[in-house]
């Protein structure tokens, strides 16, 4: 049994490309080839904290993987990052426990941002004007850094509420060639990004109906628990594209769910991910669509980027 740090995962993950191995994944899923269990969930309130546990297999594959993932959102006020975790290779075919990866929920954060790379493949409009990020997290960056190689646009307007990480994500960001505008007005972002990425922890929306203009596309990262919502449910309303990385799981815990509970859109308005992808169904067809893009977060993502880390490093 090999347990693997985080340097030396990232020494390994050079040796990948992540986007079309997370993407095989998705299909794998949406075609009936994925076994994945509810998710495991611990909500925290004081101090606020979730912890997620993800698990599942591909079907006639080596492995099964075990994922333990978590968010405590007042860490940086500790000096500390706000997620952690780990992830577990056991062999499919005996139960052996093959590695842990001690990644501390980098990969996580990598598999979750490819899979807006995917995305916006997908269902970005042709010419993006500004892209839009709400929020200033590590995921924040790196929804913009997996960008680079899809979404020629590097005009930003990033929304957040504390000036200070609002300062320190202009500065990381555009030491990486984006021109970022900081702005506390969500209307600001919302009238001039036709490209929008949500990706806080927030319990209540921070996107309305009114403020999304014509041809605009929204990838919603935030909300993993029932209790998470970054858009107003009455956005659906006027989405020609809902995706869903998976149906199931978003109509129980995604944007969608909010969505659903009141009525605003039904299951057969939904589309997978894992079916645009493989062709099946389409993703946007015009740029006057408003598309939105629920992503929660698959185990099937954790199976595919934790398995490439352990073959690329020889371990297999």
């Amino acid at each position: 049994m090999k347990i693997i740090y985080l340097d030396e995962i990232k020494k390994c993950l050079e040796k990948i490309d992540i986007i079309p191995t997370i993407e095989k994944g998705f299909v794998a899923y949406s075609t009936g080839k994925v076994v994945i269990p509810p998710i495991g969930e611990l909500l925290f309130k004081n101090p606020p904290g979730d912890v997620h546990i993800k698990y599942g297999y591909i079907m006639d594959d080596n492995y099964y993987v075990i994922k333990i993932a978590s968010g405590f959102y007042e860490n940086p006020k500790l000096h500390l990052p706000s997620s952690n975790g780990l992830m577990l290779i056991f062999s499919q075919k005996t139960g052996v426990l093959c590695s842990i990866l001690l990644d501390e929920g980098y990969l996580t954060d990598l598999r979750t941002a490819a899979a807006g790379a995917i995305v916006a493949k997908f269902l970005a409009p042709r010419i993006v004007n500004k892209i839009g990020i709400v929020g200033t997290g590590i995921q924040a960056k790196l929804q913009l850094e997996y960008l680079k190689n899809i979404i020629n646009c590097r005009d930003v307007i990033a929304y957040g509420r504390n000036d200070h990480n609002l300062s320190q994500f202009k500065t990381e960001m555009e030491n990486k060639g984006f021109q970022v505008t900081p702005t506390r007005t969500i209307e600001e972002l919302t009238s001039f990004c036709n490209f929008i990425i949500t990706t806080t922890p927030s319990t209540s929306p921070l996107l309305f109906a009114n403020q999304i203009q014509k041809g605009t596309h929204i990838t919603a990262v935030g909300a993993d628990s029932p209790h998470k919502q970054e858009l107003d449910e009455n956005i659906f309303k006027n989405a020609d594209v809902i995706v869903a990385d998976s149906i199931k799981q978003c109509v129980e815990r995604g944007e969608i769910a909010h969505a659903i509970y009141k009525k605003i859109i039904n299951e057969k308005q939904l589309v997978e991910l894992g079916n645009i992808i493989s062709g099946k169904n389409m993703g946007r067809i015009d740029d006057q669509q408003i598309t939105i893009a629920d992503l929660t977060g698959l185990a099937v993502q954790d199976i595919q980027i934790a398995k490439s880390v352990f073959e690329a490093g020889g371990f297999s």
